[in-house]
């Protein structure tokens, strides 16, 4: 593989890996929480009721909820990327282990 083969295929790598994560968050409630990057200053004033912040940085805040669509709630209230968090991927969850720890 040369160089331009794999500076063209890395930075379509990674954009299919946004793509897919952000499929995965608007389709499926199975993430127990969503990180938002870059967020807008008013998103935290325009959360839903049923939502906890799980931790915040300077660039992202983790929350949580237990209502379905949050994914698209998040977009709603002004976030501008919404991304799954704490999905096992493809490894195979524990034994015990539910999807969603309360």
């Amino acid at each position: 593989m040369t160089i331009k083969a794999i500076l063209i295929a890395v930075p379509l790598m990674v954009v299919g890996w946004f793509s897919v994560l952000i499929v995965v968050a608007l389709l499926s409630d199975e993430a127990p929480a969503y990180v938002v990057v870059l967020p807008k200053a008013s998103l935290l004033r325009d959360l839903p009721e049923e939502s906890a912040i799980l931790s915040s940085t300077k660039l992202t805040i983790t929350l949580t909820s237990d209502q379905a669509g949050f994914a698209r709630d998040l977009y709603a209230a002004g976030a501008r990327l919404v991304l799954p968090a704490g999905l096992p991927g493809c490894l195979p969850l524990p034994a015990g282990a539910s999807r969603r720890q309360q």
